[in-house]
């Protein structure tokens, strides 16, 4: 009797398992490989930047636990200048592929990330591919070419020389390059509003070889001299805007040229400090429309009760 309850149970367990083969492979798949790649960044750009915020923080972890994991994996992979990079989902995380596909299909949320790192590492389009066993691949696509980053950073080392006076103070020589940027660009109204492309005003290119620039030119201009000078730094983006956001002496600062550089009905060109190293309850006083932005994510400069 024993024999055949022996019997049963076998076939029983065999039936089991083979109509949930495929489960059971994926899984154990899942655990080898979850195991087995402990994948690193051992390749960091001289662009990499690995600077802590309070959204996003570099991590040298990449098997996450959570959504905020997940984030500062592909915030660190970005910035790192990477092209493509693999991890993979653990077991004991249930939900990391469906996370991972809500955050790589909100691009609202990828240019936030994206805002963080240097210009030169941040993306013009980014692909995250994913497969059963939990491995998660992104693919990205610079904004700026191999060559347009050897032009541009030629021109910016160049202009330092001029701009950039280590005898005065950063806020001293910050205001040097604000007034560069604007005197030697004009705001590119004819793509802004007619959607006429003739310069690369969207990119740092615009503003320091064509002298057109929209949001985008001045912001990514203005943070490549800071980087020069060393000081931290974001972009801050709302929903039809873009600017900068410094740090001097530990505290936050926004900056914004474009707003400087105002785009008069005579045509003539002003120069402009009202958007110069002001809190954020003075910027919201100027301008509360395009300069309305999230405070969660670019919490470093909320406005203060």
């Amino acid at each position: 009797m024993k024999k055949y309850i022996s019997l049963i149970l076998l076939i029983i367990a065999v039936g089991f398992i083979y109509y949930y083969r495929e489960t059971i492979v994926i899984n154990i798949e899942k655990y080898y490989n979850a195991q087995k790649a402990k994948p690193t960044l051992q390749d960091k750009n001289e662009y990499y930047r690995g600077y802590d915020f309070n959204y996003v923080q570099k991590t040298s972890s990449f098997s996450p636990e959570s959504k905020q994991d997940i984030r500062n994996i592909f915030y660190t992979v970005i910035d790192s200048g990477q092209d493509k990079f693999s991890f993979f989902c653990p077991m004991n995380y249930k939900n990391c592929l469906d996370d991972v596909k809500e955050l790589a299909n909100d691009q609202e949320s990828l240019s936030h990330i994206n805002n963080f790192v240097h210009p030169f590492n941040s993306f013009k389009h980014i692909e995250t591919r994913y497969t059963t066993t939990g491995k998660v691949t992104i693919n990205i696509k610079k904004l700026y070419t191999k060559k347009q980053i050897e032009e541009i950073q030629n021109k910016v080392d160049e202009l330092s020389q001029n701009l950039i006076n280590e005898n005065l103070s950063d806020e001293e020589n910050m205001k040097s390059v604000h007034d560069y940027i604007i005197n030697n660009s004009k705001y590119d109204s004819e793509r802004a509003d007619n959607n006429i492309i003739n310069y690369m005003s969207d990119t740092a290119y615009g503003p320091l070889f064509e002298g057109y620039a929209l949001c985008s030119g001045y912001t990514d201009a203005f943070e490549l001299f800071l980087e020069k000078m060393h000081i931290k730094s974001y972009k801050v983006s709302s929903n039809n805007h873009i600017w900068n956001a410094v740090n001097l002496n530990n505290k936050w600062y926004n900056v914004d040229l474009t707003w400087d550089d105002p785009v008069t009905s005579d045509h003539s060109n002003l120069l402009e400090h009202d958007y110069f190293m002001i809190n954020t309850r003075t910027l919201l006083s100027k301008e509360n429309t395009q300069h309305d932005f999230n405070q969660e994510i670019y919490s470093e400069i909320k406005q203060e009760n």
